[in-house]
């Protein structure tokens, strides 16, 4: 095991066997909001579940929390207690804007600040099959890389602070597209009586395939199953973050504009923001008066 320390803030569904992988080559230290998940994780893992301040004795800090203004507000309770030439890497599918915020506020203290979003799931979490877009300076990439290299399959530096956020911005609001577009072809496909299996088989041999269709529909919706690993409004909240990332660049973006506007419809249709993406499946099943099975 390396002598390197590492803290780590935020146990939720990707946080949890994040942090497990790193406690496996590194001396972890670990704090969540609701501590007893900390204890619980220090027993499965061999991690150290510690008081939020100790976090800041760890050369290397990682947080995996719901928005940008919780990375913020970890940032300012920490300050008193951080240390020169600690690197701060936030896996927080955030806001490109607020992050360069934390930034500056950490680097009045000496802190060095990424901004590294994930993709691939909690499923790709839990194998170490990651994907992760960083955004930052080349030197504190490079300082980054053993540690993303214990959990990520593909790692990649996209640009300056802010761009990994933008990135898996735009990466979301993809994913949005396909779900929402696959859902309406294969509503009408069901209600013309084509086989929804035989549908995909097709079209996963075909140009139309994506993740949507290779993987989401037949785990997700065909069996009926909707497992709950990737909230519907934490979807729409990275809508919300690509659309400023469209605003700031001032292009012309009518689509991805439109599918925010479909996902708050959604939103407000199924009446709950805790529920699976895929939900938004149901939603079309629902106006159509057919399902997908």
């Amino acid at each position: 095991m390396s002598d390197q320390k590492v803290g780590f803030i935020g146990l939720g569904a990707m946080g949890w066997p994040i942090a497990g992988h790193l406690a496996k080559r590194f001396e972890t230290l670990v704090w969540n909001r609701t501590f007893a998940k900390a204890e619980a994780h220090a027993r499965e893992f061999g991690s150290r579940a510690v008081p939020l301040e100790k976090i800041a004795e760890a050369e290397v800090i990682f947080t995996c929390v719901p928005v940008s203004q919780d990375v913020d507000d970890l940032a300012r309770a920490l300050l008193p207690h951080l240390h020169l030439g600690t690197l701060w890497i936030d896996h927080t599918s955030g806001e490109p804007e607020q992050a360069k915020q934390t930034a500056r506020k950490l680097a009045e203290q000496g802190v060095r600040y990424l901004d590294a979003p994930l993709s691939g799931g909690v499923v790709g979490a839990e194998n170490a099959r990651s994907t992760v877009m960083v955004g930052g300076e080349a030197a504190d990439f490079e300082r980054a890389r053993p540690f993303l290299e214990t959990y990520c399959a593909k790692i990649v530096h996209v640009g300056p602070l802010g761009a990994g956020h933008a990135v898996k911005a735009v990466n979301n609001a993809l994913l949005a597209v396909n779900l929402w577009a696959l859902s309406e072809g294969m509503v009408a496909l069901v209600k013309q009586g084509v086989n929804p299996g035989l549908a995909l088989e097709a079209i996963n041999a075909s140009s139309g395939r994506s993740n949507v269709s290779e993987n989401l529909f037949p785990s997700r919706v065909v069996t009926r199953s909707f497992p709950n690993t990737f909230a519907l409004g934490l979807l729409a909240k990275d809508l919300g973050i690509c659309t400023d990332v469209i605003e700031a660049a001032g292009t012309p973006a009518p689509v991805l504009r439109q599918i925010r506007e479909f996902f708050a419809i959604a939103k407000r249709e199924i009446g709950s923001s805790e529920v699976d993406h895929t939900a938004v499946a149901q939603l079309l099943e629902r106006w159509s008066g057919v399902e997908i099975r």
